[in-house]
C-alpha cells in the first residue's frame, strides 16, 4: 500500500523546471541587472514574503544598484556611511501619486517600505545626486537579475506556458511566450534602448 501511495504522489505532484537563457543588449550600457521574469501563473495568487530584503547605502552608492523583488516584499535600507542619506523615489512605473520619501537615514540606522505596486521605483537620495538604484516589483516570484554577460537562471517554474519580460534601466521592455516543461527551457532575448 505504502508502494501505491507513492507512486500516486509522484504522479500528482507539479512539475516544474528552470529557466536559463541569456539577453543581448543592443545600445544598452550592458547586459547585465535586466529584470527577467514570469509575468503571471494563471489562477495563482502569491503570498506577501515573510522574508525582507535589504538595499545597502555603502561608499555613497545603492548596494546592490538593481534588485528585483515580488510584490508585497518589505525592503530594508540601512545606511553603512559616516554620513546621513535621503531616500526617495519620485514615481512607481512612472506614477507620480506612488512617490515616496524615506527622509533622512542616519548612520547606522534602517528604515523599511512595502513594495505593493508593480513596476520599477528609481531610488534616488536628495543629499548625494550621483546615488542611483533601482527596484523592480514583479507580479511572481519567477524572476532573475542578468549577471555581467547577460545570462540568467529562473529556477522551479511550473509547467505551463507564461510571458517573460524584461525590464532595463536604459532598454525597452520586451516581451516572449515560453513553454517551461520539466526539463530545463532554454531563451534567448534581445533588449535595445
Amino acid at each position: 500500500m505504502a508502494v501505491l501511495f507513492g507512486a500516486t504522489f509522484v504522479v500528482g505532484a507539479a512539475q516544474a523546471g528552470d529557466v536559463k537563457g541569456k539577453v543581448s543588449a543592443t545600445g544598452l550600457k550592458s547586459a547585465e541587472n535586466i529584470a527577467v521574469y514570469i509575468d503571471a501563473v494563471p489562477g495563482k495568487k502569491f503570498d506577501t514574503p515573510v522574508q525582507h530584503v535589504s538595499v545597502d547605502q555603502r561608499n555613497l552608492k545603492f548596494i546592490p544598484e538593481t534588485i528585483v523583488i515580488l510584490r508585497g516584499t518589505t525592503v530594508d535600507f540601512l545606511n553603512s556611511d559616516q554620513v546621513s542619506h535621503n531616500v526617495y523615489w519620485p514615481s512607481i512605473n512612472g506614477d507620480k501619486r506612488l512617490r515616496h520619501s524615506l527622509t533622512i537615514v542616519s548612520p547606522g540606522q534602517k528604515k523599511s517600505f512595502q513594495f505593493d505596486n508593480l513596476g520599477s521605483a528609481q531610488l534616488l537620495c536628495n543629499l548625494h545626486p550621483d546615488m542611483v538604484g533601482y527596484i523592480v516589483v514583479v507580479p511572481t516570484p519567477y524572476f532573475a537579475l542578468t549577471s555581467s554577460d547577460g545570462t540568467f537562471t529562473i529556477k522551479n517554474v511550473p509547467s505551463g506556458t507564461y510571458t517573460l519580460k524584461t525590464w532595463s534601466e536604459d532598454g525597452k521592455p520586451m516581451t516572449q511566450r515560453i513553454t517551461v516543461t520539466d526539463a530545463t527551457t532554454s531563451v534567448e532575448l534581445a533588449v535595445s534602448k
